[in-house]
């Protein structure tokens, strides 16, 4: 396969000044290349674009971009500029991509399984870094597939393709997004994208990692003979019908050529769907009615914590407490082998239910208002008791005393790498604020 930029050339990096070494060719799309190359003796990523791309206008955006810097670390964001001395283009250097991130389309095409666990936490953390980036009042543009990955066993992610932000509703540009992601007022050249447009994409991309499926993909997708561009037009952008639309049920899944979504959306809790309705309905027509990151982020937290385990069959569930009732025993039938599932213990810190599941992990974010939003550390985790194996506990493992109040209504200190039994009634004072354990 012919390149554009030959093994071992040298480039030079224009702010430090660093030669950079060409190693191989990882890919190709239609903006440019991309290379691994080696900086300072470190592995880089190199995107060289073709010649056409390669404008001062786009040149100018890559130099606001490296001088911002990244809106977090989960982006990989443009690190320096490159040029070569015998070509009149340019391309940019980005961190690379470890191994172990996965692509949103292997999720689709079932090269991976994660769990609902990593699922939900590689939304929350999608929907944390795109806050982050629109809050510097810039747009990403094209959500898709292609630019996404998500480590299946953490629910890390990785943006990658940054080189195209830009500042919201500031310039036009060439992108406007990728087939099936983009808001319906781009499908019908109704308007550029912006930050309201990212937000529907953001919702598709959603969308397709838990339904595995299309929001807007139902039967009149399947009834379409050719899908050429009038016909997506007509689908995604002047006449699109959400799939689980409650009013209109003309475009429900088809039994036979679309089992995902139909498989999948009973398997969610009615908070986490009634997001989706709103995403794809309210949403779908009028851009100031859809979803924010804040509220993604949220609510996959909430998913995130409402984790539960089939006793039969170890299958995770979700704890609906809205479909439920408040003091619901059961969490009803497990979805995949039906059998009934008790609810185990559970702790209650402030409007939050978290399950206290043989492997579930307390946060900052849990036990802290000063620390919302912190995942970085644990400061607690269900343990076993060591020499009583039917005993299980919660564990302190921060830096910090904890004081626990018994169901008889006595006090004792809880040391960290000290444990609370899971006793009902029992109230645990984190310092900043105060569970108590129901079981």
């Amino acid at each position: 396969m012919s390149q554009i930029l030959d093994t071992k050339r040298e480039l030079i990096a224009q702010t430090s000044k660093l030669t950079c070494k060409v190693k191989r060719l990882l890919g190709s799309g239609g903006q440019g290349e991309v290379y691994e190359a080696m900086l300072n003796g470190q592995p880089v990523a190199l995107k060289w674009y073709h010649p056409q791309v390669a404008t001062r206008r786009q040149r100018k955006a890559l130099e606001m971009l490296v001088a911002n810097g990244p809106p977090d670390r989960s982006f990989l964001w443009p690190l320096d500029i490159v040029t070569a001395r015998d070509l009149p283009h340019y391309g940019y250097l980005m961190p690379l991509r470890d191994a172990r991130y996965q692509g949103i389309a292997d999720l689709m095409k079932g090269r991976i399984d994660p769990t609902f666990r990593v699922l939900a936490t590689a939304g929350m953390n999608l929907a944390s870094s795109f806050l982050q980036l629109h809050a510097r009042g810039m747009c990403y543009r094209d959500i898709a597939f292609g630019n996404v990955f998500f480590d299946p066993d953490s629910g890390e992610v990785l943006i990658c393709d940054n080189d195209n932000v830009s500042v919201d509703h500031e310039e036009k540009g060439s992108v406007l997004g990728t087939p099936r992601f983009m808001a319906p007022e781009v499908v019908r050249g109704e308007a550029w994208p912006s930050t309201q447009t990212d937000l529907f994409s953001l919702s598709v991309l959603l969308f397709y990692m838990f339904m595995v499926h299309h929001p807007l993909e139902g039967r009149r997708e399947v009834e379409i003979k050719c899908l050429d561009l009038p016909a997506m037009t007509r689908l995604y952008g002047e006449d699109p019908i959400f799939i689980f639309d409650p009013v209109n049920k003309s475009n429900r899944p088809h039994k036979e050529f679309q089992p995902n979504p139909l498989a999948f959306w009973p398997v969610y809790p009615e908070f986490l769907r009634k997001l989706f309705v709103r995403a794809f309905t309210d949403g779908l027509h009028d851009p100031a009615k859809r979803v924010r990151e804040s509220e993604w982020r949220n609510t996959l937290i909430r998913l995130r914590d409402s984790i539960l385990y089939c006793a039969d069959c170890g299958t995770e569930n979700v704890y609906d407490r809205e479909s439920l009732g408040e003091g619901a025993l059961s969490s009803g039938a497990c979805w995949s082998c039906s059998q009934p599932i008790p609810l185990p213990p559970r702790i209650r810190i402030d409007k939050t239910i978290l399950m206290l599941n043989h492997d579930t992990t307390v946060f900052p974010h849990h036990v802290n208002d000063q620390k919302l939003y912190d995942f970085s550390m644990p400061v607690a985790e269900v343990n076993r008791h060591p020499d009583k194996p039917g005993v299980w506990g919660l564990k302190n493992i921060s830096m910090d005393k904890w004081v626990m109040t018994t169901p008889q209504d006595e006090t004792l200190d809880v040391p960290p790498h000290k444990s609370v039994p899971l006793l009902n009634g029992t109230r645990i004072h984190f310092g900043n604020k105060q569970g108590e354990i129901r079981a």
